[in-house]
């Protein structure tokens, strides 16, 4: 059996976005609310959290460490788990730190994280291996949560996200107005949350497609590395499933502007779901995924009989993080 804890809001909720479809001339969109996990705030790390804290549960634990940018929903949900279970939390940030704590950073801060700041990220995992090693050495018992939760471990969250979808969305001979998607279209950067979405389409039988829409990284990089980490963690399943980059479908389009950088694309997604449908998007994460599925449905990319599920992964306390929130109105 694989360890699991269990306080995650789920099922989450799936709504019809009927207004932004016919705004956009179709295809039919949905969205899966994972910004409704209810670990503070939500967001797409607390399903990974689920089996990450229960591993380290398992292994004796009693600190977490784990890092992340400046503005990180995953270090702001770490932090959160860890004082929920009680654990002690150091997080390592790279980044500019500001004069006042907002956003996820003041969250980092309420639940009780030490933050290590680190400024160049180059240096990030040179000082995350010396924060470990300390702590270790001081009898601190540390658990390292990967980078974005993405393990094998974590991507559990995201095989067993795609098995919940397939029961609210009946894939076989459903009569319901909700079908089976035809897409899931996402953000994907450091690979965990794509990971799991493909081994569950291949253990559970998913017939649609599955896309990512990259934050920061380059097509190459995701297909090798989401397809590994996917065969990893299939072998908590038990035997190996061996998935191939060309398993993985991921585009890479939307982010050379860098990560965090706020473009017109996402200015344009965040206020087209916020004014047509009344949902909040984030700046980096969800506004650059929605962005991308905005300029391919322009492009003709999707057919308009098809039906598209947005997989809404969090993130929205980073608006209101001195760097966005005025940035988001230009």
């Amino acid at each position: 059996m694989i360890p699991r804890l269990h306080f995650a809001h789920l099922p989450t909720p799936i709504e019809e976005l009927p207004r932004l479809s016919s705004m956009l001339g179709g295809p039919r969109l949905m969205v899966k609310r994972d910004d409704q996990t209810g670990l503070a705030f939500g967001g797409n790390k607390t399903r990974k959290l689920e089996f990450l804290v229960a591993e380290a549960q398992e292994q004796g634990a009693k600190m977490l460490i784990s890092a992340g940018a400046i503005q990180s929903n995953h270090c702001r949900q770490t932090a959160a788990a860890a004082a929920k279970f009680g654990f002690e939390c150091v997080l390592v940030l790279t980044g500019q730190m500001p004069e006042k704590a907002s956003a996820n950073l003041l969250m980092d801060e309420l639940f009780g994280a030490k933050i290590v700041n680190v400024f160049d990220r180059a240096d990030r995992d040179r000082i995350l291996k010396e924060t470990f090693d300390k702590a270790t050495a001081d009898g601190k018992k540390p658990y390292l949560v990967p980078y974005g939760g993405s393990s094998p471990t974590g991507a559990l969250g995201y095989a067993f996200a795609m098995e919940e979808l397939m029961k609210q969305l009946p894939c076989e001979g459903s009569k319901s107005s909700q079908g089976c998607p035809d897409w899931i279209v996402f953000g994907t950067s450091s690979g965990g949350t794509h990971a799991g979405l493909v081994l569950g389409q291949r253990v559970f039988g998913f017939k649609g497609r599955v896309l990512g829409i990259s934050i920061d990284e380059s097509e190459d990089w995701l297909k090798e590395h989401v397809s590994k980490l996917a065969s990893d963690a299939s072998e908590k399943f038990g035997k190996r499933i061996e998935l191939t980059p060309a398993d993985v479908l991921a585009n890479a389009d939307y982010c050379r502007a860098g990560y965090g950088v706020l473009t017109d694309a996402e200015r344009e997604a965040v206020k087209l779901f916020a004014s047509r449908e009344g949902l909040l998007l984030d700046p980096v994460y969800t506004g650059r995924a929605a962005a991308g599925l905005i300029d391919l449905i322009r492009k003709g990319f999707f057919k308009k009989d098809e039906t598209i599920l947005f997989w809404h992964t969090g993130g929205q306390p980073a608006m209101f993080a001195e760097k966005y929130q005025f940035d988001l109105l230009k």
